[in-house]
């Protein structure tokens, strides 16, 4: 088709996400951005000029069909990008159902059904899916049990719409970064009572142009795994 690719990114708010709807925004494709509530889509309207915003809670996952409904996504999608997060850390013997279900919610159940409700608009433009996972969603350490086991939940998630829509046209992307310098990196340093020198991390930006040499790879080919690791 012709015109604007068209792109949804949650987690534009900060870190990876912020930098690929900048980057997409700047060569001129069309790009959507969800947001919690009202407040945070003008926050995000404010940071990414340009940028169009649907209001939906990944948190509540439930919700997102009532939400969605009520507004007007796009009629078609060239990709999804799941770049939004959550992390609490904690030993398995310490963490409550509320901290599970939170992050269940947030980077698999959400991301889930934010899918399910797009997959019309992606298979009109044989989109593409990308889930922004981790590395803990290959192998885990102590005290990253909720946050480990929604990622290696999103990692099966991936991996069976591939399947499921590979006849469609529709590519999905499962991308693996180590310890990026973001927000969410502070939040961890401050858990495990370290402190933080985003010097040491992955930059966001390399992790950003990880996701997008995979969404500009030609049709004829897919990545469909990509792990990143601090080169230094």
């Amino acid at each position: 088709m012709s015109g604007p690719r068209i792109h949804l990114v949650t987690g534009a708010g900060s870190g990876i996400g912020s930098v690929v709807a900048q980057r997409l925004l700047e060569r001129g494709d069309e790009v959507w951005l969800l947001a919690r509530d009202a407040g945070r889509a003008r926050e995000l309207a404010e940071r990414h000029s340009g940028a169009r915003t649907l209001v939906g809670d990944l948190a509540e996952p439930a919700r997102l069909s009532w939400a969605l409904g009520h507004q007007s996504p796009p009629d078609r999608l060239d990709s999804l990008l799941h770049v939004a997060g959550t992390v609490e850390l904690g030993l398995v013997g310490d963490l409550t159902p509320k901290v599970w279900q939170e992050t269940l919610a947030v980077n698999l159940m959400g991301p889930a059904e934010l899918t399910r409700l797009l997959l019309p608009q992606l298979r009109l433009s044989r989109g593409h899916v990308v889930f922004v996972n981790s590395t803990s969603g290959l192998a885990v350490s102590g005290e990253w049990s909720a946050y480990g086991a929604s990622k290696f939940g999103l990692r099966a998630l991936a991996d069976a719409l591939r399947a499921e829509e590979h006849a469609a046209g529709v590519r999905v992307t499962s991308l693996y970064p180590s310890r990026t310098a973001t927000p969410m990196q502070q939040k961890v340093h401050q858990q495990e009572g370290k402190p933080y020198d985003p010097a040491r991390w992955i930059a966001p930006e390399s992790v950003a142009t990880t996701l997008l040499a995979a969404l500009d790879l030609p049709r004829d080919a897919e990545l469909t795994d990509l792990t990143v690791r601090p080169g230094q």
